[in-house]
């Protein structure tokens, strides 16, 4: 999009917010270009929507519109912290719906696919907005809550899905249930995973294994947040790199330290179209590296992040002066065989950090794992034995601090 239109969209958001009790006070509507939006608009922070939904119960003022105009409910998981509670109206989610269109049609998908949503379909956004893209576009959309791993494998077999929805672990963790419960996948007809929820798409090893797992099945990231809404989808042409759809959002990549534009570091955004329910500059936490090309391969202007998001800022570890990501580590111990499921456990001693990587073999007996990811990765391991560590339907919390 070009950037008129994009300040055009802008201008309209800012004076809605004059009806909205949140951003009213704090964001000025007399904004001419997107540098004097930089320039003179604050940055939204999680914590500020937290406080204002404990002092304003039960949704807080980020509400554009009477509470009459809202006809959606959605709530954030809260690994990091108290669940958000996000509404929206016919309006804002009908403009989702059209920013997960966008993810399909990048993913090749279209009428007549048959997609199956294994996700529980709970209040966290997650794929609801996937759900309604995929019956508007003319797929069959397969819902797949409630049920166990291997009624989701049946499912899959018997209504001859195409097209499999879910996080990048569930992706795997659903192999390996097909394993355990002899269930045979050879004819399985899933040609493309669409995974989100996780880095674990635009990871190198992991996309390679779950690409392996599905039997050569195209491995699709996509990114979003319940607060923000669908982002961005997997590039078409160029693998492990995600595109912001520059049409729905103005996204920054700024340093966290500073605030200031940056190359790599936190990703910001504004959403030109959830109107009931905005975010301005809104700090996601997300690490990202922008790309160098301006133009992509696939033809897109929209900005690429090379790799997708590679880390939360809050979850960046410093150990032994090496700056430290989970996706980093995460493709190491997922390009090693006999890697079932792992978690990480960070301790601080003495203002120094030290990080266990607790890894569960594939198999019992595999005594050489735990010394070649030594060997990769330089720190203390303990194997566990098969079924010892949780397993994740939704966003994976692997990483722990003691």
């Amino acid at each position: 999009m070009h950037a008129n239109e994009r300040e055009s969209k802008l201008r309209d958001l800012l004076r809605a917010l004059e009806t909205n009790p949140f951003y009213r006070d704090r964001t000025p509507r007399d904004v001419d270009s997107l540098a004097d939006f930089f320039d003179r608009v604050p940055f939204t922070f999680k914590r500020e929507l937290i406080d204002d939904q404990v002092a304003h119960p039960p949704f807080g003022w980020n509400l554009t519109f009477p509470i009459e105009r809202y006809t959606r409910f959605s709530q954030t998981n809260g690994t990091t912290g108290k669940p958000l509670r996000w509404l929206d109206t016919p309006e804002s989610w009908d403009w989702m719906v059209g920013n997960w269109t966008r993810v399909f049609q990048a993913a090749g998908v279209g009428a007549g696919d048959r997609i199956f949503f294994a996700f529980s379909f709970g209040p966290f956004l997650g794929f609801w907005v996937a759900f309604d893209a995929a019956a508007r576009m003319g797929c069959l959309a397969i819902p797949g809550g409630g049920m166990r791993s291997d009624a989701r494998l049946h499912a899959i077999l018997d209504n001859r899905a195409t097209v499999l929805c879910c996080t990048p672990t569930y992706a795997i963790r659903l192999r390996e249930a097909a394993i355990e419960e002899g269930i045979d996948l050879s004819g399985a007809a899933i040609r493309t995973v669409i995974v989100a929820g996780e880095p674990g798409g635009s990871v190198r090893a992991t996309e390679a294994r779950i690409r392996e797992l599905w039997r050569g099945a195209k491995v699709v990231d996509h990114h979003g947040m319940t607060e923000v809404g669908p982002v961005s989808y997997g590039c078409p042409k160029r693998e492990r790199v995600l595109h912001v759809i520059e049409s729905s959002y103005i996204a920054e990549v700024i340093d966290p330290a500073t605030g200031r534009a940056s190359e790599s570091g936190e990703l910001v955004l504004t959403n030109l179209g959830r109107v009931g329910s905005p975010l301005i500059r809104y700090r996601t936490g997300d690490i990202v590296e922008r790309s160098r090309q301006e133009r992509c391969e696939c033809g897109s202007f929209d900005l690429a992040l090379e790799g997708g998001i590679l880390a939360r800022t809050d979850d960046m570890v410093v150990v032994r002066g090496v700056n430290l990501y989970p996706s980093a580590i995460e493709d190491v111990l997922r390009a090693c065989d006999g890697v079932s499921e792992y978690r990480v456990e960070i301790r601080t001693e003495r203002a120094l950090s030290e990080l266990t990587v607790q890894v569960e073999a594939s198999s019992d007996g595999d005594a050489g794992l735990a010394h070649r990811l030594e060997a990769a990765l330089r720190n203390a391991f303990a194997l566990l034995g098969r079924g010892t560590l949780p397993r994740f339907e939704m966003k994976a919390q692997r990483w722990v601090r003691v």
